[in-house]
C-alpha cells in the first residue's frame, strides 16, 4: 500500500493548488476527485454536443496572481479575456446603462441618470479602493488567533496598527464595508436608483441575503479587488471555459509530480489515536498519508466522512453552527442568437454588442430586489427573480458553434427548500418565469433558445457536494470570515485531528475562484513538516 507525503481530498480549484505547491516543494501528492473532472465548482463540460459551458463559475478576477506567476499557468493554457464594458443594465423605460472599465464611457452613461452621481462615482471607487488595499493583503494571510498565545497577538498589533493607518474617516467606511448592509452605504454615496439597483448586485451575488441586511457590503469591494491580466478591477471570462482554470492548475501539479485520480470518491478519512492515517474511498480502497487536507466543505469533511469520537463536541458544535443557507439557481442556456434587448437593440452580422461583453443585469430598482429576496424567506422562489446573466461567446467564439451562444444566468432568489412543493416539480417552472422576465427586455429570447439546463440549491449539492448548494462553502458573514472561520481556533487551515488540514473555502478567506485558501493551507502544511 503506497504512502504519501499527502492526499487532497477533492479536485476543486482550491485542492489543486495545494496539490501544485506542495508537489513543487518535493511532496509526494495524491489527489482524489469524486467527478470524472477536476475543477469542483470551476469547470467547463460539454453540456450540449459542440457547446463548453462553464456550469457552475463563470467570470475571474480573484484568482490569486502570485499562483498565477508561481505556477507559471500561462504555460499551462490560462488565458484571460477581459470584458470592457463589464455591466449592462436595461430598465423597463426602455434606458439602460453601461459601466467599467472605461472611465469616461462610465462617466457618460451614469450622467444619464444623474450628473450627481457621475461625480461621485469615481470617489466611491476610491474609497472601495483604499479599503481593498488594507482587507487584499489579508487573503493570503493565515488569520491569528485572537485566543492564542504571543505570536498570535502580536500578529493582530501588526493588523491593528496598518488599519490605525488608515485614518478614522477610511478606517470607519472600512468597519462598516465589514459589518454593515449594502444599502445604507449607497443611499448616501448615491440618488439614481437604476446605478444603485446595478451596484446592489455587487454585494448579494450567491448570498443569501437582501442590500438592506448587514454583512453584504462585504462583497461590494470584490469588484476592485481582482485584476486581469495585471489591470486591477477588470473582471474578464477565462478563454476555453472556467475549467482551464482548474485544468491550467491540475497541469502544473501534474508537472511537479502530483498524481490526480478523478472518479475516485473519498468515503472515510482514516484517524488512529487522534491522529490521521490516509482516506478510504467508497470501494474501500485504502491509501495512506501524513497529512491529508480537504477542499470539501465543513459539513461534508467532519459529519459525513469522520466519526464523531474522533472531534471534540465543541468542535463539533461550531462546525454545525455554520450557516449553508443558498438562494442560487444556475441556467444554462445555449441560443441561436444574443438576446435583442429594447434599450440597446443589435446591430451589425453577428448581432453582438458592447451590451453581451460584460454582465447583463435585470434588476431595475432596489426594491426589485428585496421583494425577491421576500419570496425566497417565504418559502417560494422570486416571482420576479434578479437575473446576471452573461455571455462569454461574446468574446470567446470557441466555446460554440458558429454563430451560436451560450448564456449563463445566476439567478436569486430561490431557497434550497421550497413550501409545499419540490425543486422536482418546480425547477421548469421557475426557468420559464426567469425566461419570461428576460423575454419583457429582450423580445425574440425565448425563441432563440436551443436548450437549457437549469441547476437549483439541492442540485448543486449533489452535482458538487456543497452543503444546501451555498457555492461559498459557508455564509460570508463576519461571524464567519477572517479568524472564526471555519472555527474560532482553527482558522490555521488545522483540525482537531493531527496531520488534517482544510484547504478549500471553508477557510480563509472564503468563497469566489481564488486559491488563496489553498496556497495558505499548502504553505502551513510545508511549514509543519
Amino acid at each position: 500500500m503506497t504512502t504519501y507525503d499527502a492526499i487532497i481530498l477533492g479536485g476543486g480549484h482550491n485542492g489543486l493548488v495545494t496539490a501544485a505547491y506542495l508537489a513543487r516543494a518535493g511532496r509526494s501528492v495524491l489527489v482524489l476527485e469524486k467527478r470524472e473532472l477536476v475543477g469542483g465548482c470551476c469547470v467547463t463540460e460539454e453540456v450540449w454536443p459542440g457547446y463548453r459551458v462553464s456550469t457552475a463559475a463563470y467570470v475571474n478576477s480573484l484568482l490569486r496572481p502570485e499562483i498565477i506567476r508561481d505556477l507559471e499557468l500561462a504555460k499551462h493554457g490560462f488565458e484571460m479575456i477581459p470584458r470592457s464594458p463589464s455591466s449592462f443594465t436595461p430598465f423597463p423605460d426602455g434606458r439602460s446603462l453601461l459601466m467599467g472599465p472605461d472611465k469616461a464611457l462610465t462617466h457618460r452613461e451614469i450622467a444619464k441618470f444623474s450628473a450627481k452621481d457621475a461625480e461621485a462615482y469615481p470617489k466611491y471607487e476610491a474609497m472601495l479602493t483604499r479599503v481593498a488595499d488594507f482587507l487584499e493583503p489579508l487573503l493570503v494571510q493565515t488569520p491569528p488567533d485572537p485566543w492564542g498565545g504571543v505570536g498570535d497577538l502580536l500578529k493582530l498589533a501588526k493588523i491593528g496598527w496598518k488599519f490605525r493607518g488608515l485614518g478614522r474617516e477610511v478606517g470607519s467606511e472600512a468597519i462598516e464595508i465589514l459589518t454593515g448592509a449594502a444599502r445604507p452605504i449607497l443611499d448616501r454615496w448615491f440618488e439614481s436608483e437604476e446605478l444603485k439597483a446595478t451596484i446592489a448586485t455587487d454585494a448579494v451575488i450567491g448570498a443569501y441575503a437582501s442590500p438592506s441586511q448587514p454583512g453584504t457590503a462585504y462583497v461590494l469591494f470584490h469588484h476592485v479587488m481582482g485584476e486581469c491580466n495585471g489591470v486591477r478591477g477588470v473582471w474578464g471570462y477565462v478563454k476555453g471555459g472556467m475549467g482551464n482554470v482548474s485544468e491550467s492548475i491540475a497541469s502544473a501539479a501534474r508537472k511537479f509530480g502530483a498524481v490526480i485520480r478523478t472518479n475516485a470518491n473519498v468515503g472515510k478519512i482514516l484517524v488512529r489515536d487522534g491522529v490521521v492515517t490516509g482516506v478510504a474511498l467508497d470501494d474501500g480502497t485504502e491509501f495512506l498519508a501524513r497529512q491529508v487536507a480537504s477542499c470539501a466543505d465543513a459539513n461534508v469533511t467532519f459529519n459525513k466522512l469522520m466519526d464523531a469520537k474522533d472531534l471534540p463536541a465543541a468542535f463539533r458544535a461550531a462546525v454545525n453552527r455554520i450557516d449553508y443557507s443558498s438562494a442560487t439557481v444556475k441556467i444554462n442556456v445555449c441560443l441561436d442568437a444574443p438576446p435583442n434587448f429594447k434599450a440597446l437593440p443589435n446591430s451589425g452580422a453577428t448581432g453582438v454588442g458592447p451590451q453581451h461583453h460584460g454582465t447583463m443585469h435585470v434588476c431595475p430598482t432596489m426594491d426589485y430586489i428585496e421583494r425577491a429576496y421576500e419570496d425566497a424567506r417565504a418559502g417560494r422562489w422570486a416571482q420576479n427573480p434578479m437575473l446576471e446573466c452573461t455571455m462569454a461567446t461574446a468574446l470567446d467564439p470557441t466555446l460554440a458553434p458558429a454563430g451560436k451562444h451560450i448564456l449563463s444566468l445566476f439567478v436569486q432568489y430561490a431557497p434550497y427548500t421550497l413550501t409545499g412543493t419540490t425543486w422536482r416539480v418546480e425547477k421548469d417552472k421557475f426557468a420559464d418565469r426567469c425566461f419570461d422576465v428576460l423575454e419583457e427586455y429582450a423580445p425574440g429570447f425565448k425563441a432563440s433558445v436551443i436548450d437549457r439546463q437549469v441547476i437549483p440549491p439541492p442540485e448543486m449539492e449533489r452535482l458538487w457536494g456543497i452543503t444546501g448548494g451555498n457555492i461559498m462553502q459557508g455564509t460570508m458573514s463576519l461571524s464567519s470570515m477572517f479568524s472564526l472561520r471555519p472555527a474560532a481556533g482553527y482558522a490555521n487551515y488545522r483540525t482537531p485531528v493531527k496531520g488534517l488540514w482544510m484547504c478549500g473555502a471553508a477557510a480563509h478567506p472564503g468563497g469566489g475562484v481564488m486559491g488563496a485558501a489553498g496556497m495558505n493551507a499548502a504553505r502551513e502544511m510545508l511549514k509543519a513538516r
